[in-house]
């Protein structure tokens, strides 16, 4: 059996936690920001975790992570 590849799309958008589960940065912060107010701007800026349903279909993507 050869070895799997990491999806490097995947790979450069999530990374792995002490906890061991994936962290990902939120969307709605590239263009179109003068409409949206300062406090959402700023709660766009932290990270977030990805949610149980899409932490299965993702851990395939990056078998090595």
């Amino acid at each position: 059996m050869p070895k799997m590849k990491t999806h490097r799309g995947a790979a450069k958008r999530f990374k792995k936690t002490g906890s061991g589960k994936l962290k990902r940065s939120k969307a709605f912060r590239r263009h179109i920001l003068t409409k949206k107010s300062a406090k959402t701007k700023r709660n766009l800026r932290q990270a977030t975790v990805v949610s149980d349903g899409d932490m299965k279909r993702i851990a395939t993507l990056l078998p090595y992570l």
